[in-house]
């Protein structure tokens, strides 16, 4: 560091330039000052210890030594959010036996001043804290510790310091004597040592969940334009042969390869490696969560290597470019303390979507036929749901900081005023595809996403809803359409109309149960009475009539009905239009009502051979650079 001191203005003379002296003097010490603190913050570090002489009983020791801690009080938290994850969770209820001791080992006061947060109130810049983690809950959000395995989302395990964010980390795993475990993580591995790592700072050391166990290891390499290959891991957590892992990872290979074709290279890994952390057994909770430089797939079910398998590894893969890199400003950067809120889900999570079942589809791993009923759900999601008739993508990506994986016990009416921003951005994305193909030569989603990854994925500057506007405006070379489309169907919530457009496919979108009775979907609860399980959904006949959830119906066009099956004989016997007397219970009080009958409103969608049609040439070439692989 070097520092340009100024001379300051002064009257010429002995007194006046013996006086001079002093503002340069305070500057010099200043930046004296500046430069030993600079050095102290270099010289922060952050170690993690984790050991396990209770794993039978899912529980670990976590050992976390703060050197050079940044004042004299120490604040040790847990985190109540995680990467790639909205809503907060309690990750501190699972921590208790926590003691802080000094370099000497001598114990130190400790006190809990918050559910999650720990003050160590006299330290001299080095802290030893130590306490137990109890972890039973294996997936993308949680943590599990078992003698069969060691699975870890960072957040939900370990304690940070703050004021220490930036410091380096490092961390030693010490694996139970007598087992030949392996270490899966994006944490940069220390050569010579497999069980220690290191990350830059909290930020990366939080998205790095960690597998330890029994690991089959499968890799594979892919080569950029530019000649820089990157490796790639499958660390799978399963019973199974050889042979049939090597072929699984074969097709999760594929996957990366048909991504790799769409945005033209993948990202440029740090440490040059990505890594699938798979567990495909019984014993884990379902769920998959992307993170920087590797994904974190849980599924409970036993290992058969068969392409149902596939759509989490599609999703979490094509996060590394779009939500890891192609990135909200909303969540940068990711607070740990608190939920984070913003307004670009649909397009992080929603588009994801989107992909995550047409990578399938180029890979050959599903057929067209088989892919269809999923355009259909998104459909369906933007059409006939209450909270997308209502209210924008936009809107609907707030909410999750309350759904997100969220725990509440009291009802919600989510059913009228929410709809998931998975489903719904990727019913934006199907609706995008179909207007990009159809208004302009050679430009479809692939080419939006193309360009979203060399504005904001390259460059890595944090993208907002405006940002994707303008990024449209100049891929179309049509200002006026980009506005439209953002807002009707972005900060709108206008219906679209899929319809004409899916026909340039070859493909009949069309209300199948329109002229069937329908009196609204909702679940039931058999018993003494049967019981309307959950919210009736705003517009439908039940809504209409004035039934809500607890209601118990009694007779339905005169007829006893006490279990779900005996309501659709009755239906058949009418159509859309017809009123009908239903009679039911509302807390115990007797009430009858009319219902009147409409028509499914749910969509199918199929192709022209289906429907005894046949597709042109245009069509089918339309449906093929859709649906196709997209390696050249």
């Amino acid at each position: 560091m070097t520092a340009k001191i100024q001379n300051p203005a002064g009257h010429i003379g002995p007194l006046t330039n013996l006086t001079s002296q002093i503002p340069k003097m305070k500057k010099l010490l200043i930046i004296m000052c500046g430069l030993i603190a600079a050095t102290v913050t270099m010289a922060q570090k952050v170690s993690y210890i984790v050991t396990f002489p209770n794993i039978v009983h899912h529980e670990a020791k976590i050992t976390v030594i703060a050197t050079e801690a940044p004042s004299r009080n120490a604040t040790f938290r847990m985190s109540r959010s995680s990467p790639g994850r909205y809503a907060t969770h309690e990750f501190g209820k699972n921590i208790y036996d926590v003691k802080a001791f000094d370099r000497a080992g001598k114990p130190l006061t400790i006190n809990r001043i918050d559910g999650d947060v720990y003050d160590v109130p006299r330290q001299d810049g080095y802290v030893r804290v130590e306490y137990t983690i109890y972890a039973n809950h294996p997936d993308g959000t949680y943590a599990g510790i078992d003698e069969s395995s060691i699975h870890f989302n960072m957040p939900a395990v370990f304690m940070w310091v703050k004021g220490m964010e930036k410091a380096p980390i490092d961390i030693k795993f010490e694996i139970p004597a007598g087992k030949n475990w392996t270490i899966a993580t994006q944490l940069k591995p220390v050569e010579g040592n497999p069980t220690l790592f290191t990350a830059p700072g909290l930020q990366y050391f939080m998205d790095s969940p960690t597998k330890i166990g029994d690991l089959i290891w499968k890799e594979w390499t892919i080569k950029n334009a530019n000649g820089k290959t990157y490796n790639f891991k499958l660390a799978l957590e399963a019973k199974t042969s050889d042979t049939l892992a090597t072929s699984f990872a074969r097709k999760v290979q594929n996957i990366t390869e048909e991504a790799q074709a769409i945005y033209g290279e993948v990202p440029p890994y740090d440490y040059g490696t990505y890594t699938f952390i798979a567990s495909i057994n019984p014993w884990v909770k379902g769920d998959g969560m992307e993170h920087r430089n590797s994904t974190m797939i849980s599924i409970p079910a036993n290992f058969d290597g068969n392409n149902y398998l596939l759509d989490v590894f599609s999703h979490e893969f094509f996060h590394c470019w779009n939500v890891e890199r192609i990135r909200p400003k909303t969540l940068e950067p990711f607070n740990f303390e608190k939920s984070n809120m913003s307004n670009e889900l649909w397009c992080a999570e929603g588009f994801t979507q989107y992909y995550g079942d047409l990578l399938i589809t180029r890979t050959g791993y599903q057929s067209v036929d088989d892919y269809l009923p999923a355009l259909a759900g998104l459909i369906n999601t933007k059409e006939n749901t209450a909270g997308a008739k209502r209210y924008s993508p936009a809107e609907m990506s707030r909410h999750a900081v309350f759904v997100d994986a969220g725990v509440a016990i009291d009802k919600s009416n989510y059913i009228n005023m929410y709809t998931s921003y998975y489903p719904y951005g990727g019913a934006i994305a199907l609706a995008l595809e179909l207007e990009l193909r159809t208004r302009f030569s050679n430009l479809t989603m692939d080419s939006y996403m193309t360009a979203l990854w060399k504005k904001f994925g390259k460059t890595e500057v944090a993208y907002t809803i405006p940002g994707l506007q303008d990024v449209l405006a100049e891929l179309t070379g049509d200002k006026k359409f980009a506005e439209d489309f953002f807002s009707k169907y972005i900060t709108g919530h206008e219906s679209f109309n899929y319809k004409p457009l899916l026909e340039k496919a070859g493909l009949v979108l069309k209300k199948a149960n329109e002229a069937k009775a329908w009196m609204g979907s909702v679940q039931f609860r058999e018993g003494t009475n049967l019981t309307i399980a959950s919210n009736t959904v705003i517009g439908t006949p039940l809504y209409n009539a004035g039934l809500d959830v607890d209601d118990q119906l009694v007779t339905l066009d005169g007829k006893p009905v006490k279990k779900a099956s005996e309501i659709e004989p009755i239906l058949k016997e009418h159509k859309p239009g017809d009123a009908i007397q239903v009679e039911y219970l509302h807390r115990g009080e007797k009430k009858t009502a009319t219902l009147t009958l409409a028509g499914n409103p749910g969509y199918s969608l199929t192709t022209f051979e289906k429907e005894g049609q046949t597709p042109t040439a245009e069509m089918l070439a339309f449906r093929k650079s859709w649906f196709g692989s997209q390696i050249k």
